[in-house]
């Protein structure tokens, strides 16, 4: 049975349900994806990587496949089931994150790696477009904001619960399973829950049209490319802007706990906790602060408020990755981290219900696609690369990883100032010709 979208009224139980259940999977795959950031140290050991080495893990592994599959999901998600094409993403990226586990060779963990990467491609263009279609045009920034806190909670609660459970199993085996490879396969088992709740809980809404209440008929691939040309102004500087944002989002959940080990002799248990809550909490604060600044906007006349926070953003991780060199105790190094958490998280919603409002229905899912294929190209895939060449060659110091990861996310936050401001622009002039045409 199909959902149907509220009009332009409120959304009902089911659709809050819904947004519910797919910010638990995004949590989910976060969590999955993020662990490896806490076992740095321990894979280190057991396949002796360099820094490098390690950050391929980190990225190319997963990016590659990432991208690799982020177009046929994308164009799935506009032409078939959005709910299945979930269920099988969930599962398969919960088998591979227990392969993970299981990597006797940095070969097999690089592998498994890129299935994880491979499968968590089907959910962002699957779920924003249930949300674009389920919830009413101005409350989907809230819908958003609570599905986008999914990365927040994910990378937090992978630090958490990670951090304790290498505290707890530390000098122990488990079913002939080394402590980081129990990690791994414990962070598996949330999946089934998920599934189970997709399941039982969620239907497949009915398309909407983006500008009004009758379904579009499918778009040809030529029709979306013909989209993409024509509003390139809007489109290639909002992707390669908001890139510049989440290569910080990326940079430091990837190096910030090696930073605090390194330069303060911390513990990796205790450092998962204690950036793993201030991920939580500032990722999570920041993400729900997002549309109560843009209505503040909007009511002071500013109907291109989802895209004046991104390069507020943009401004506040170049100065606040400016002190990092700076900062000279763990307490100061960890502030810096929560504020950053809160500040690269504050537009994701914003940016992604702008994305989704000025787009037709039936390209949702590939214009979702081809946003996450840039953003892991240059965020995911780069930025912890990045980090660790200019530490390994630029600075030839592990010791200073602190100015390797200031240098990448102020030249990229600047960089994406500069973008996000031509995509305002034109965003603006897409809302009005669009508000003209309906």
């Amino acid at each position: 049975m199909n959902d149907n979208r509220q009009g332009e009224g409120r959304a009902d139980a089911g659709a809050w349900i819904m947004v519910s259940i797919l910010t638990l999977a995004f949590t989910v795959s976060f969590i999955d994806r993020q662990i490896l950031n806490l076992l740095v140290g321990p894979l280190k050991d057991a396949f002796d990587l360099s820094d490098t080495k390690l950050s391929l893990l980190q990225g190319v592994a997963f990016t590659s496949a990432y991208i690799l599959f982020s177009g046929p999901f994308g164009r799935l998600a506009d032409t078939g089931n959005r709910r299945g094409i979930l269920l099988l993403g969930v599962a398969l990226w919960s088998a591979a994150t227990a392969f993970c586990g299981l990597a006797r060779s940095y070969l097999q963990l690089f592998v498994a790696r890129f299935g994880v990467g491979g499968a968590e491609a089907s959910l962002t263009p699957a779920a924003w477009s249930m949300i674009a279609d389920r919830f009413p045009a101005r409350q989907v920034p809230r819908a958003m904001s609570i599905y986008l806190m999914g990365p927040y909670i994910g990378s937090g609660l992978a630090l958490i619960f990670g951090g304790l459970l290498l505290g707890l199993s530390e000098g122990q085996t488990f079913f002939g399973l080394a402590p980081w490879q129990f990690v791994f396969v414990m962070a598996a088992l949330p999946g089934a829950l998920v599934i189970l709740l997709l399941i039982f809980f969620v239907r497949e809404p009915a398309r909407q049209s983006s500008k009004g209440g009758e379904s579009e008929q499918p778009m040809t691939l030529s029709q979306v490319m013909d989209r993409f040309r024509k509003e390139r102004r809007f489109y290639l500087n909002f992707y390669c802007g908001m890139s510049g944002i989440v290569i910080s989002l990326y940079a430091f959940p990837a190096w910030m706990p090696t930073l605090l080990i390194r330069k303060f002799a911390a513990s990796a248990s205790e450092v998962g906790i204690q950036y793993g809550v201030l991920v939580l909490i500032g990722g999570s604060t920041g993400v729900l602060s997002g549309p109560i600044v843009s209505r503040w906007l909007e009511r002071s006349g500013r109907k291109d408020a989802l895209m004046i926070v991104p390069l507020f953003a943009a401004c506040g991780l170049a100065a606040l990755s400016l002190l990092l060199p700076f900062a000279d105790s763990y307490a100061f190094v960890l502030a810096i981290a929560g504020l950053v958490s809160f500040t690269y998280s504050l537009p994701t919603a914003l940016a992604a219900s702008a994305l989704q409002l000025v787009t037709p229905n039936r390209m949702r899912g590939m214009a979702s696609a081809v946003y996450i294929f840039i953003i892991s190209v240059i965020g995911l895939g780069l930025a912890p690369t990045i980090v660790a060449l200019i530490t390994d060659i630029g600075f030839a110091d592990e010791a200073r990883v602190g100015e390797s990861l200031a240098i990448t996310c102020c030249v990229s936050a600047l960089a994406g100032l500069v973008m996000l401001s031509r995509a305002r622009a034109a965003y603006a002039d897409l809302l009005t010709r669009n508000a003209s045409a309906a």
